[in-house]
Formats: C-alpha cells, structure tokens, sequence
C-alpha cells in the first residue's frame, strides 16, 4: 500500500512544482527568467523586459516551493503512510521525489520549455536552448545523485527524530 500512496504522492509533488511554475508564468516567462541561463536573464534585463531587482525577487519568490515540496514529501511519508526507520522512509520519499525530478526533467525542461511556445521570451529566439550544456548536465546529476543524497539525509534525520 506504501508504493502505491508513495506513487501517488509523487503525482501530487508533480503538480505542485507544475502550479508554482504556471502561476510563474502567466503573466509571461519573462517573469521566471530566473530560471533561464545567464544570456537570457542579462538580454531582458537590457532590453528593459523586466529589472534585476525583480528578476532576484521572483528567484527568491520562486525558490518558496522547496520547502513546500520537502515538507509534502515529510509529512506525506511520515505523517500519512506511517514511516518509520531510515529505510521505510528513505525508499517511500526516494519514489516521490524521484518522480518528481523525472517530472521536472522530462515533462518540464525537455518538452514543455523546450519544445513548446509557452516559455518563450520575445527577441532570445537566438539564445535557444534555454536549457544547455553544464546548466543541463548539472540538472540531470542534482537529481539523479543529489535528490538520492537529500533523501538519504532527511531519512537519517528523521529515523532518529521519529522512533
């Protein structure tokens, strides 16, 4: 019953990032530039799409899902499907998060900002990709090692909070 409630609560992980990034993006991508490499976020800057004061505001507005996230995946590992022990919670949060970095990879950054019209920002056609090289790679490694890692970390931590 755990791998499924896991399954299914990494869905759940998946649409949180998915709203915090729609929410992001309605009135423009230019509003999450943030997350762009640095070209993109200088070349808006400069062409007077939005500020440096803002682009950090909405970097710093943006980055409030983490611990919304890592509190979901607590609270719905410990909490809800009753974990206990590094490895009963290690495994269940391991599912839900890597889900939700998969999500994230291959739902978000290859298809809907790579090959969609919704994250494009007017006059950056020319810095297309916005997602390459050691930025790409980067991302790829942080979920497939880091997540295992913070997992490993927040299992250990509460396998001795919660006995």
């Amino acid at each position: 019953m755990s791998i499924i409630l896991s399954i299914l609560e990494g869905v759940v992980a998946c649409f949180i990032i998915l709203i915090t990034l729609v929410v992001g993006i309605a009135d423009g991508a230019v509003n999450l530039a943030c997350l762009y490499e640095k070209e993109v976020r200088e070349r808006v800057v400069e062409l007077g799409m939005i500020t440096e004061k803002k682009l950090k505001r909405n970097s710093l507005l943006f980055s409030l899902w983490i611990p919304v996230f890592v509190a979901f995946v607590l609270v719905s590992v410990y909490a809800v499907n009753g974990a206990r022990g590094f490895w009963d919670g290690f495994w269940q949060m391991l599912i839900i998060v890597m889900i939700e970095g998969l999500f994230d990879r291959l739902f978000i950054d290859w298809y809907w900002v790579g090959k969609t019209k919704a994250w494009d920002i007017p006059e950056t056609d020319d810095l297309k990709p916005y997602i390459y090289g050691k930025n790409l790679v980067l991302k790829w490694i942080y979920t497939l090692v880091g997540y295992p890692v913070l997992v490993a970390c927040l299992a250990a931590l509460m396998a001795n909070l919660i006995k």
